[in-house]
């Protein structure tokens, strides 16, 4: 799926590792949740991860050989596809797996590099460069401290998540 295309509206969280965007996206969705907003989320991983247990069926399966599953119960439903340990996952056919019909909007952890709107996580201790400036998709920063070089864009309080959350609602009203 063509992410130019995709019906619902994405909005990406761009840091270098260790920066703090899944314990941001902790605490903001709960407040986009409890505002109405029906979120989902992609979030990329650059480690090894393992869904169903070990023993269960669905792991049995995986392990005899099966490329891909669909686990479904009353309460949810995974996906699991075996990659070849070595090629990206490509944002747009994720996005594709998704019912947008129950979504208002798509977050997506990761994926930097991806042509989509974000939001950057920039803690200035790390000593890591600003994202923003290489990349006119960033629409915000979010930062535990101003910056050292100025920027363009509204500076959100990495430690306020719901003006994080507020700003985010902004945005959808005007995606």
């Amino acid at each position: 799926m063509s992410l130019s295309s995709f019906p619902v509206p994405v909005l990406g969280f761009a840091a270098f590792s260790g920066s703090g965007k899944t314990t941001l996206l902790e605490q903001v969705i709960p407040l986009l949740r409890d505002s109405g907003i029906r979120p989902a989320l992609v979030k990329h991983s650059h480690h090894d991860f393992e869904m169903d247990k070990p023993g269960k069926d669905s792991h049995r399966l995986r392990e005899a050989g099966t490329g891909q599953i669909l686990l479904a119960s009353p309460w949810r439903t995974a996906w699991i596809r075996e990659g070849d340990g070595s090629t990206e996952p490509v944002l747009g056919e994720l996005l594709g797996h998704l019912d947008t019909r129950a979504l208002d909007i798509v977050l997506v952890e990761g994926f930097r590099h991806e042509p989509i709107p974000k939001i950057e996580i920039h803690r200035p201790a790390l000593g890591t460069p600003l994202l923003c400036a290489e990349d006119d998709r960033i629409l915000a920063l979010a930062c535990d401290e101003r910056p050292a070089q100025p920027v363009d864009i509204p500076l959100l309080d990495l430690n306020d998540p719901p003006t994080i959350a507020r700003w985010i609602r902004h945005w959808l009203e005007s995606a």
